[in-house]
């Protein structure tokens, strides 16, 4: 005869919602932990999809990810020449926010160094990579942009060529993959006053200036576009991303590049723990004060609860003593009401995570470990919560029974 099971039977309704109650407390544990699992995974997402063994930034910085990086785009020429070297591609990273559907729209812009890097490692969902060097951009689900729709980014409309799942910033924004052309244009475009305002004051400055009052003949390049100007270097780039030749020593080319005067470089794992370390640092420490707190009060409602459940039968208990019951019999009744509220809690906040987590703004990933470490929690918070209500069964006295 289980006791503990016709003891529940007898309180069905306040035992089913207490295990609700217990469910939902522990799904929010749960996610708490998924949603460090979806940011982790987030920030390193393209370190790890793009395959670069080498990140070349600038000097002093941290990379394109963990703060600005500006780099010349010559710099591709230069990182092939290093020996060891089997491709080097131009990055550039930025993100922006439109406006679509009276809705704001915040895309991280991704510049893929064409024709080099046409976007076939990106896991597409639908249509394909890029085909050409302008105006095509592959987008990832979470922007809402479907395939074929047109977007003005700019000055320029861009056509939705190819989509993509789960490819997004350290922040939560979907990825828009462009060439670095085009993710320059939208970068640095400004509005056509702002342009002709600069050019009249360029002109301005040149008239004013000792060449320019020699060569009259040179102002006349004061209002051509910026780009047709040899004396304005081309934009600048994010950062350089390098791959080896197989057999390459890693370490031997990073000291290499290491260098020169005007960059850094960071390996792949390097680069990885910089983002882990600085980013990911902070929200990692919230969420497990988060957790630890929740699991704190996980316990002691439990053992509320459990305590609660023994005060209701401590006429059962003494009767049970009265008889001559031993005392693991009465031990065994709160204990495995203990386990079947957090067996039942868990099952129940698993349950709810899996309808609930996908509908949330950022991913929420549940790892295997993750909810072995969990499901192991809570039944230590199983057990010691159960200790309170059998401190109180014990000292229960037989006489009570006949009270």
């Amino acid at each position: 005869m289980n006791l503990a099971i016709k003891d529940i039977r007898h309180n069905l309704g306040r035992f089913a919602l207490t295990c609700v109650g217990i469910g939902m407390l522990l799904m929010i544990v749960m996610g708490m932990g998924g949603i460090y699992r979806g940011i982790v995974e987030d920030a390193t997402l393209l370190i790890d999809r793009v395959g670069a063994d080498l990140w070349i930034a600038q000097r002093n910085t941290r990379g394109p990810f963990a703060e600005v990086s500006r780099v010349p785009a010559n710099l591709v020429h230069r990182a092939l020449a290093v020996p060891g070297v089997g491709e080097a591609r131009e990055f550039v990273y930025h993100t922006i926010q439109r406006e679509r559907n009276r809705r704001p729209l915040r895309i991280s812009v991704l510049g893929l160094s064409w024709p080099t890097d046409k976007g076939e490692w990106i896991p597409l969902t639908a249509g394909r990579p890029l085909g050409q060097a302008h105006f095509e951009m592959i987008a990832d689900d979470s922007l809402g942009l479907t395939l074929g729709e047109q977007i003005m980014l700019g000055k320029e409309t861009f056509t939705v060529i190819g989509l993509t799942n789960s490819m997004l910033s350290s922040g939560g924004d979907g990825i828009g993959f462009f060439t670095v052309a085009d993710s320059q244009a939208i970068q640095f475009d400004v509005p056509g006053e702002a342009v002709r305002l600069e050019r009249a004051a360029r002109e301005s400055r040149g008239r004013r200036n000792e060449i320019g009052l020699k060569q009259p003949e040179l102002l006349e390049n004061a209002v051509r576009p910026a780009a047709d100007l040899p004396q304005i270097a081309r934009p600048q780039i994010s950062a350089v991303m390098v791959s080896l030749l197989p057999g390459t020593d890693v370490e031997t080319v990073s000291k290499t590049i290491a260098g020169w005067g005007d960059v850094s470089v960071f390996t792949k794992n390097g680069e990885r723990e910089l983002l882990l370390q600085g980013q990911v640092e902070k929200v990692r420490r919230q969420i497990g004060l988060f957790r630890v707190l929740l699991t704190i009060i996980a316990a002691i409602i439990m053992a509320l609860i459990l305590y609660t459940l023994t005060l209701d039968k401590i006429h059962s208990i003494a009767l049970l003593k009265l008889i001559g019951a031993p005392n693991t019999v009465i031990l065994g009744l709160i204990l495995q009401q203990a386990l079947m509220l957090g067996a039942i809690g868990f099952g129940i906040a698993y349950m709810l995570g899996q309808r609930v987590f996908p509908n949330f703004p950022r991913r929420v990933i549940l790892a295997e470990s993750d909810l072995i470490q969990l499901a192991g929690i809570v039944f230590v918070i199983s057990v010691g919560s159960s200790m309170l209500g059998i401190w109180k069964a014990m000292k229960v006295s037989p006489n009570e029974a006949l009270s």
